[in-house]
């Protein structure tokens, strides 16, 4: 009973999302396949998965056979109709709905669920997915492939250990600084491309804050020295993503630390809520700020992002330095250089040694706030080495209001 059960609960499942998917075809009018083709075709599969696990997986391949037999002939008489659409989405679409019909059985429900609504979504959004590559010129393309060839190519061939001493020089982690700032300058191109102005800046801030705010900075000061940039567009940027690399840390807090959440989180958040508050302003400034020309080339940042890798090994060096000189008695000095170019690995570090009982809560948080503050500086740095003027006076005077917000919080926090 039990199990009869289960399989009427995975077959109903898989009749269930092929209706979701049949569903969009059918409000299209798709000449091929509808609601109940579809909803058939999931259950196909759902019955071939059934008779595989008794019979062996040799069922479902004779029962693909089968199903291609009869879809191809009816796509060969569709492109006798001139008015007909010669795509293979619909046909593609029914057999992934197959799999995912057998996939039910096998156990994977939740996998099932995620391929059709991702399916539906992709059948539904034709026209903005197209719409979109349309907005991609050919340079932009080159600038993917690059980041393909860097990030997609190259990372992975590298070998993910540490060398040298106190094992600093790990060439996976070294050339994935270089990859990120390639990646966030060209999704932050990207972004203001595709959705405009105001929804781009945005979203390529907090992508940047929660992928990497120091390599965010170095990446949007470079690209205010573009002539067709928009430095107050970009200058938002750069705060939402200082803003975002809070939120992450709250949350890096209640990961590593659960036990102490009460006594370290009530200041961060504090932190968080203004830098918020210096993003948003910045972000409204943007939107009021009359719009400037936007690239019309996507930018080209791999040189500097090879720099910045090489300055990322010094800084290392320097943490680890630090560590051997001071060690915990030194805590706040190495907080303060951790938070150079990293704040995840001393928020986790600490935040487990306060959960462990090795720190004091509130010796915890201010450590944290330590590292942030820092980064801040150290960005502040990057923004005078690399930006414009017009990008630097709205980056300072938001990071300015960040830190000292971030040193009152400090000091006068009981």
């Amino acid at each position: 009973m039990t199990a009869g059960s289960e399989l009427l609960q995975s077959l109903g499942l898989a009749l269930a999302l092929g209706l979701l998917v049949g569903l969009q075809r059918e409000w299209e009018h798709n000449r091929i396949a509808g609601l109940r083709t579809f909803a058939l075709v999931s259950l196909f599969g759902g019955l071939s998965g059934i008779l595989a696990e008794a019979y062996g997986g040799w069922v479902i391949g004779a029962a693909l056979i089968a199903f291609a037999a009869i879809t191809v002939p009816g796509y060969i008489a569709s492109l006798r109709d001139r008015d007909a659409d010669p795509g293979l989405t619909t046909e593609i679409a029914m057999l992934v709905m197959f799999a995912t019909g057998a996939i039910t059985i096998l156990g994977h429900r939740m996998i099932a669920v995620v391929i059709a609504g991702s399916v539906m979504v992709l059948l539904q959004e034709k026209k903005a997915l197209h719409q979109m590559v349309y907005k991609i010129g050919a340079s932009d393309l080159r600038e993917i492939a690059r980041l393909v060839l860097i990030g997609l190519v190259i990372l992975p061939l590298l070998p993910n250990k540490s060398f040298g001493a106190n094992d600093l020089l790990n060439p996976f982690a070294i050339w994935l600084i270089v990859v990120l700032i390639v990646g966030i300058s060209l999704a932050a191109y990207l972004a203001s491309t595709l959705l405009g102005q105001a929804k781009g800046v945005a979203v390529a801030g907090i992508f940047g804050g929660l992928v990497s705010s120091t390599a965010t900075t170095v990446s949007l000061a470079r690209c205010s020295k573009n002539a067709a940039s928009h430095p107050p567009a970009l200058a938002a940027m750069a705060l939402i993503s200082a803003a975002v690399v809070f939120v992450r840390v709250i949350a890096e807090v209640m990961i590593a630390g659960p036990g102490v959440i009460q006594q370290v989180l009530p200041p961060l958040v504090a932190m968080t809520v203004l830098a918020g508050v210096v993003a948003v302003v910045a972000y409204r400034f943007t939107l009021r700020s009359k719009a400037g020309p936007t690239e019309e080339a996507p930018p080209s940042e791999l040189k500097s992002a090879v720099v910045f890798g090489l300055l990322y090994v010094i800084v290392l060096f320097a943490v680890s330095h630090a560590k051997e000189r001071f060690g915990l008695a030194g805590l706040y000095t190495v907080a303060a250089i951790s938070g150079l170019t990293d704040m995840d690995a001393i928020t986790l570090t600490t935040a487990r040694l306060s959960h462990t009982g090795q720190i004091d809560a509130a010796t915890a948080w201010r450590v944290i706030m330590t590292a942030g503050l820092a980064n801040i500086l150290f960005k502040t740095a990057l923004v005078l080495a690399m930006g414009t003027r017009a990008f630097i006076k709205p980056v300072l005077l938001g990071f300015a209001a960040m830190f000292a917000g971030g040193a009152a919080i400090l000091l006068l926090w009981p």
